[in-house]
């Protein structure tokens, strides 16, 4: 399309886990929502929860029953004692995507260094619903958003893409 949105636009939510931030302080989060929504897709609902393995699992839980296309976590993915995004997402996967997080890091050494290293970033499928868990600095945001998740979320990229394959994923 001329105007470089999706032909193919997606439901999604963002999640924003932190004990610290509101509306008014999450970058990421407008972030996130202002790019997703360039580029066509509609994102359904945001939400800042804090971290806290339960309710994260409750909030995920219940977008996945909502049937959207995909759910963006950020924040909590170091490895302090509060970070719990991995622990509280990855047994909810049916499958899960490692390839995200491997590419993610090698994306973010380039960047970054061998800080890239305390990036625990993930990816899976719960049902029918993707799931991509990031950390919460604007900049980590932005490199996953632009060099994978976008890409993928676009019928258009070859040779496949999640969006194309969004209608097996339940097969």
């Amino acid at each position: 399309m001329a105007d470089g949105t999706t032909p193919d636009p997606l439901r999604i939510a963002l999640l924003t886990l932190s004990d610290s931030r509101d509306e008014s302080s999450d970058r990421s989060g407008a972030y996130l929502r202002e790019e997703l929504g360039a580029a066509g897709h509609t994102v359904v609902d945001k939400v800042i929860c804090a971290d806290e393995i339960w309710p994260l699992r409750q909030q995920l839980c219940g977008f996945v029953a909502q049937g959207l296309d995909v759910v963006i976590s950020s924040g909590s993915t170091g490895v302090t004692g509060r970070d719990i995004a991995p622990e509280a997402f990855e047994p909810l996967f049916d499958k899960s995507l490692p390839g995200f997080g491997e590419l993610f890091r090698q994306l973010s050494y380039d960047e970054i260094g061998a800080s890239a290293l305390q990036s625990r970033a993930t990816a899976g499928l719960c049902g029918r619903t993707l799931v991509f868990v990031l950390p919460g600095s604007t900049g980590a945001c932005r490199l996953a958003l632009e060099k994978i998740i976008l890409p993928q979320l676009d019928a258009r990229t070859k040779p496949c893409n999640f969006a194309g394959l969004r209608g097996r994923f339940a097969e």
